[in-house]
Formats: C-alpha cells, sequence, structure tokens
C-alpha cells in the first residue's frame, strides 16, 4: 500500500521485485498517493491493476478481502498522516480500513517516509509506539538528504532492503519453531554495545577508531521492534536506536570497562551482543595541551586488557555473541583470531567482517558457532534474523 510521498516512486522497485522473485503482489493507493505514481504503472510492473477506490462498483467489500487474502501488508512509503491515522483508530479511507480489518495474524509493516522533524514529533513517536504494541512491525528509516533539502532521517528505507525484510517476515511467520522457543523472546534481556573508545592523549586530543555503531544500533532496533528488552551500552559519537530503549554512554577503554562491571552484575542479561570497538592501547596522557610546534611527537602506548574476556567472568548467564573485524586477513588468520575468542572469551558464537566489506557498504558477516561451523550472511539483514534464530536457541 502506497500513501502520498515522493518516495512512492521508490516504492515501485518493490513491487516490481517482488512480481519478478515469484510473489503475487497487489497495490492499493491513496487518493494523494496518486499525485506522484500513475496506476498504469503499477499495473506495468505486478500484472494487477492497483485498488484505489473502495466505493467504486465490486470494491466496496475490498478492506475485508485483501486483509484476509494477504500473507504479508506493507505501507511504503507510510506518511506521518497515515501513521497518526491508524494508531488513533481512524478509518476514512481503504488504506485506514484495511488497517482496522487487520488480525495481526499475518504480517503487518509499515515502512515510513517523511521529514525529520514529522518523524521525530511526539505525536509521531507515540503513534508508531502505539502500533508496535499492537503488533505491527515498523522498519526504520535511512539518514541523508530529504526531499526538502534538509538532512536527517526520514528517507524511505533502501527498497532491496525493505525486500529482504518481506521475505523474512514471511519467513517467520511460517516457521512456528520460532513461537514455539522454549523461552518467549518477548521476555529476554539483551545488551548490546556499539560505537569506538577514544583514548585521550591530552586535555584536547584523542586517538579513535573509525566505528559509527551503525550495525548496533540496526540490531537494537530490530529486537526493539521485537519487543525485547535492550540495553544499549555504546560510545558518544555512536549512532542510536531509532526506537527508545534504556541507554548508556562511554567514552573511554577505562569508561567502558566500569560501565561494564557495574551493569553486567546488576541487570543479568540473558545475551550480550558486543560490537564496541575496544582500543587496543592507551595513551599514557600529557597534562594540559601539547604544544604543536613541534616537527614529530612520540606518545607512549600501554596495552589494554580484552574486555571481551570479562564479560562471562561479570555475567556466568549471559549467552556472548562476540564480532571480530579483520582486514584483509588470510582464512588462517582469521580462524586463529576467532578460536581465541571462544577460548579465552567463552563466546557462544563469534561473528566475523572485513574492513574491506564495511568500506564498501556490503557488510557481509560470517557466524561461527563454538564447533567452529560457518554461516555465510549477505548484509545487516540477514545477520539480524540470525540474532534472532540464536536468540530464540534455534542456531
Amino acid at each position: 500500500m502506497m500513501t502520498g510521498s515522493i518516495a512512492c516512486y521508490k516504492a515501485c522497485s518493490i513491487a516490481s521485485s517482488l512480481q519478478q522473485k515469484g510473489y503475487q503482489v497487489k497495490t492499493v493507493l491513496s487518493p494523494s498517493s496518486l499525485e506522484f505514481i500513475g496506476a498504469a504503472t503499477l499495473e506495468g510492473l505486478t500484472g494487477e491493476p492497483p485498488i484505489t477506490n473502495m466505493y467504486q462498483s465490486g470494491s466496496v467489500m475490498d478492506h475485508i478481502h485483501l486483509a484476509r487474502w494477504a500473507d504479508l501488508i506493507i505501507v511504503a512509503p507510510a506518511t506521518a498522516n497515515y501513521i497518526n491515522k491508524i494508531a488513533h483508530g481512524i478509518g476514512d479511507d481503504l488504506l485506514t480500513t484495511l488497517f482496522l480489518a487487520h488480525d495481526f495474524k499475518k504480517p503487518f509493516l509499515i515502512s515510513p517516509a517523511m521529514n525529520t522533524m514529522m518523524y521525530l514529533h511526539p505525536t509521531t513517536q507515540e503513534s508508531m509506539q502505539k502500533l508496535r504494541s499492537f503488533g505491527v512491525k515498523i522498519l526504520e528509516t535511512e539518514s541523508g538528504v530529504l526531499a526538502c533539502g534538509e538532512v536527517g532521517f526520514g528517507r524511505l528505507l533502501d527498497p532491496d532492503l525493505i525486500v529482504q525484510t518481506i521475505q523474512q517476515q514471511l519467513q517467520i511467520s511460517h516457521e512456528p519453531p520460532m513461537a514455539q522457543a522454549t523461552q518467549p523472546l518477548k521476555s529476554l534481556k539483551v545488551l548490546i554495545t556499539g560505537g569506538g573508545t577514544s583514548e585521550p592523549i591530552d586535555d584536547v586530543r584523542v586517538i579513535t577508531n573509525s566505528s559509527t555503531g551503525k550495525t548496533a544500533a540496526y540490531l537494537a532496533n530490530q529486537l526493539l521492534e521485537s519487543g525485547i528488552d535492550v540495553h544499549f551500552l555504546h560510545s558518544k559519537n555512536s549512532a542510536l536506536p531509532q526506537i527508545s530503549c534504556p541507554r548508556t554512554s562511554f567514552y573511554s577503554f577505562t569508561d567502558l570497562q566500569s560501565q561494564l562491571q557495574h551493569l553486567l552484575p546488576a541487570e543479568k542479561f540473558d545475551t550480550v551482543i558486543h560490537l564496541a570497538a575496544v582500543s587496543d592501547y592507551s595513551v599514557i596522557k600529557e597534562i594540559g595541551k601539547i604544544s604543536s610546534t613541534a616537527d614529530e611527537l612520540s606518545l607512549k602506548l600501554k596495552k589494554n586488557k580484552k574486555l571481551i574476556n570479562e564479560i562471562k567472568t561479570l555475567s556466568p548467564q549471559s549467552k556472548l555473541i562476540g564480532f571480530k573485524l579483520t582486514s584483509q586477513a588470510s582464512t588462517e588468520s582469521i580462524t586463529e583470531k576467532v578460536t581465541a575468542l571462544f577460548q579465552d572469551a567463552h563466546c557462544d558464537f563469534v561473528i566475523h567482517n572485513d574492513w574491506a566489506d564495511v568500506q564498501n557498504q556490503n557488510h557481509r558477516f560470517t557466524v561461527f558457532d563454538s564447533k567452529m561451523q560457518t554461516l555465510k550472511l549477505e548484509n545487516k539483514s540477514e545477520l539480524s534474523f540470525k540474532i534472532f534464530q540464536i536468540l530464540a536457541g534455534d542456531l
């Protein structure tokens, strides 16, 4: 289903891709969406004429029939107007009445697209939270230049990622083992660490790394969408989940170590997902500000402990998922580093990725279990699905 947004042109590729993958796709267009995209375009892409008016002859019961027929419903793009209307039970057109006719036995997805301030407005945030409580899955938005020229959250999620999410949701809805996990996922408490530490050189300068925390924030969003209790432990400059959750920030290695020593024994997390990029060395800090007149500068570094090795000691009951980043490493080197995490940190799973993939935005991952069996993943969407399986005890 499409509502009135400039992002409608992107949504056409979603319909086309699903049709090419063998799905039967029906489209429902709001009157305002027809200002951005023609009905003939959607009919040509899907082979099905779009449904645009619930009051035309033969369409009066479409909101009932479509809700029962579809294995999955997605609204992309979804405007602030649509989100706020359905959250408050308003059913004044085909798209809103179709939502009210949905029984939530099958997935209902919403992919927002709007200006940043409209997205962050308390009314919109409250409406999205209410919809999540109903069982709606709200996809994250992307950050970048918006149609209005401003920069920020609110861009429609990449169509390829939306298609992947649809396929995964269809798979989940047809896999009873996920729902029959011995411990309901919604009862789980998960700690996710993300972002990179910064080690002070003097009062104003630091050594840090290139970690953005985006993967950690993405995983946090996915778990929060499913009702899992997530605590997000992040660097001060890290990307943050778009869904509200308990958060604690850290700055340096010492700061992160202190936060872990406090949180892990106190909170009794079921799972710790450790993505934070922790400095291997700290600088023996100079007092004040180092002069910039010298042609060369020597710094004295001291080795830091491996914080991941302390997690199981602080929280023995927690399942531990560690991440290992390498750069152009050989297969033998990767195996050696992953094995060390199992032996020294007692990880339950280790997820490896390479710096080249991070730079190219491919975000390919390899999941290792304790028997060194591997599973290749092509993107963050596949990663989140496997994390769900790990949490459910199915992997």
